[in-house]
């Protein structure tokens, strides 16, 4: 105590209790013997005086309650003026090593001294019931019932108590209430002036000899005798980056550390890569370990995994290859979707997802509902139907199934809009070409055909193709390399050459002659006209006939959605599918139908009710136009442009039947 300043002697001297103060010459004298002089410093002599205090108190100090209530206060008034004299390393193991624990030993002894005079006085009272009950069995007369039932339940009263305090303690912890925590996150984590692996390895300007920030997470660790090699990747490339540490770096021991999955930070100069494939790669002049991974249970290993069993880990599979190259690209479609509307003139409209109408009149949908999900709690009508006019909408609601239908009602006041969001399908459906949930791209031109349907989607996909190309040439490169040798190729053509055009009529004729050759190689080989062409059929279409997108036109009318214009045959609609090599069908449109009474007519064909497409039918009825539209599945737009083969893995967590995980 002595060795302290005035200020130092007596904020330590409040930290307990002067009873429990040790004596100065043992604190002195103990200093001098385990410590070299050097140590002896004021930054040090606190933490000093606060162990043997505090290990004191543990080794069996018994102070009263009020003394431990100002060890308590003491300890958190000081620790910012005890810690505040340290250097930073001896900081932070003081707060987590020592002053969180003796906050939490003042706290809880507290409730230990109460707890041992409780006990002291249950085992009391336990020894007057055997004394009672051993003396009644040798006279029966020495001691009442009465006075034994007393006894007993006095003694239960106190083993009540006993648990008493842990109860009350759990009905007032109040939410947001936490322990004393210390941050490991050093300060290269967290520093501003990052590059991203993209820009570095992107970049048109000499990098040789810059000093950079990188962060990621680590694919692989190759340790030699004087130093490492660490491939950092940071999700903006499929490939990362490599940190060359050496040996003598003061921070190495981090290295030593490191295993698959764990971030780092890494500070560097950045210098040419003698490895081939790789034009840079950085010297280390420091590195963090910013979160540990635990090797053993990382389900991400250094082999390949199928994507199955990526789908079963969808929270990790981003960091792989593969879905982290897809992601890439999804969002670079979804960029350039917003990018050509908007060029061409298109409001973007949100339209709703909770709707009472069918768009597509399949049935298909699912139901949103406030209603018990109890059936014998669910109010019914006199007819013994449920009554909906009791849910939370006043009527039967679902999730829609597109936003054609509001999207309609904009065309007719705003000219041209297009929806991009969230549609929902209840088809029960385990193909790798159907999801519960998915994305869809939706515009809708006032004044426009059919045939400005399929001009508008050609523009369209190949915008956002050539976008792709432009910005994901790494993502493409690898798709070309792993899954489709012939993939940047047809992406290319698809840019550079016109889309094909057959009606459908023409397209059966084609179908059958080709069918008619060997049936067995067909899976439906019964094709007539009024078939729904399956996708074996789509794709000899695009693939082998036309070898090229193609236009499918003019299908029948009974196969196709209520509002689709009827053309003057009256056995066909003016209606359109987008057919891709290696896809299908990516795209579905159609004039719509702008005359009231046909409107009408078709709604009650397909079994719907006038009266809940009233909104709709006014667009008829007031500055009816000719409009038409088109929707494109945005997964199978994924799946086409990174030759994707189930459409689960276009989308971040797919929605099936049978799982809705994550």
């Amino acid at each position: 105590v002595g060795l302290l300043s005035s200020r130092s002697r007596s904020s330590c001297s409040s930290l307990l209790p002067h009873s429990l103060l040790p004596p100065k010459a043992m604190v002195s004298s103990r200093l001098r013997s385990s410590t070299s002089s050097s140590l002896v410093t004021r930054s040090r002599v606190p933490l000093a005086i606060v162990l043997v205090c505090c290990a004191r108190h543990v080794a069996g100090f018994a102070p009263s309650l009020s003394s431990l209530s100002s060890l308590q206060h003491g300890i958190r008034a000081r620790t910012s003026f005890v810690c505040g004299r340290l250097p930073s390393t001896a900081r932070s193991d003081l707060r987590r090593k020592f002053v969180a624990p003796c906050r939490s030993l003042a706290s809880s002894t507290q409730d230990g001294s109460f707890t041992k005079d409780l006990e002291d006085e249950i085992k009391k009272q336990g020894d007057v019931v055997r004394n009672m009950k051993a003396a009644m069995k040798e006279d029966s007369a020495s001691h009442s019932k009465e006075e034994l039932d007393a006894a007993v339940k006095k003694l239960l009263d106190l083993k009540a108590k006993l648990e008493a305090p842990k109860q009350e303690e759990e009905k007032v912890a109040v939410v947001g209430d936490a322990p004393v925590r210390v941050s490991n996150i050093g300060p290269l984590a967290l520093a501003r002036n990052r590059l991203k692996v993209r820009e570095i390895m992107m970049s048109q300007e000499n990098l040789v000899g810059k000093e950079v920030i990188v962060k990621g997470w680590v694919r692989t660790v190759r340790s030699q005798k004087s130093f490492s090699f660490i491939e950092l990747n940071d999700g903006s490339l499929p490939k990362g980056i490599q940190i060359v540490v050496n040996a003598d770096l003061p921070t190495y021991a981090e290295v030593e550390k490191l295993c698959t999955g764990a971030s780092v930070a890494v500070k560097g100069t950045i210098v040419e890569s003698p490895g081939q494939g790789q034009q840079y790669e950085v010297a280390a002049s420091e590195i963090e370990l910013v979160g540990d991974c635990s090797g053993k249970d990382y389900p991400l290993q250094k082999k390949r995994h199928t994507l199955e069993f990526l789908r079963s880990i969808a929270h990790l599979r981003p960091r792989t290859n593969t879905l982290g190259s897809i992601a890439r690209v999804r969002s670079a479609l979804a960029q350039a979707t917003h990018a050509f509307f908007q060029k061409q003139g298109f409001l973007y409209l949100q339209s709703p997802i909770i709707t009472a109408s069918d768009c597509e009149g399949a049935g298909e949908m699912f139901r949103v509902t406030t209603l018990p999900s109890e059936v014998d709690k669910l109010p019914k009508t006199k007819e013994g139907s449920i009554d909906y006019s009791k849910d939370f909408f006043g009527k039967p609601a679902y999730l829609t199934v597109s936003g054609q239908l509001s999207g309609e009602t904009f065309a007719c006041a705003l000219g041209d809009i297009y929806t991009f969001g969230p549609t929902f399908r209840a088809e029960n459906s385990q193909t790798s070409r159907h999801l519960a949930e998915f994305w869809m791209i939706e515009p809708e031109m006032a004044f426009a055909d059919l045939q400005s349907v399929m001009e508008n989607a050609e523009a369209y996909v190949k915008f956002v193709v050539k976008h792709a190309l432009e910005t994901c040439g790494e993502d493409l490169a690898f798709f070309n390399q792993m899954y489709d040798k012939t993939l940047l190729e047809r992406l290319k053509d698809l840019v550079e050459k016109p889309f094909a055009k057959v009606s459908y009529s023409e397209a059966v004729e084609l179908l059958q002659a080709e069918i008619a050759k060997d049936k067995s190689k067909w899976q439906y080989p019964d094709v007539k006209f009024g078939t729904d062409l399956s996708t074996e059929h789509e794709r000899w279409l695009a693939e082998k006939k036309f070898q090229a997108p193609t236009f499918v036109y003019n299908y029948p009318r009974g196969i196709k959605a209520f509002y689709m214009r009827d053309n003057d045959d009256g056995k066909t609609v003016a209606a359109t599918d987008l057919l891709v090599p290696g896809i299908g069908e990516l795209v579905g449109g159609s004039q719509r139908e702008e005359r009231l009474d046909v409107l009408v007519d078709k709604l009650k064909e397909f079994g719907l009710s006038p009266e809940d497409y009233w909104w709709y039918l006014d667009l008829r009825r007031y500055g009816s136009t000719p409009h038409a539209g088109y929707g494109l599945g945005f997964e199978r737009l994924v799946c086409y442009v990174t030759a994707t083969e189930n459409i689960r893995d276009a989308i971040a967590y797919p929605r099936y039947p049978g799982n809705a995980e994550f």
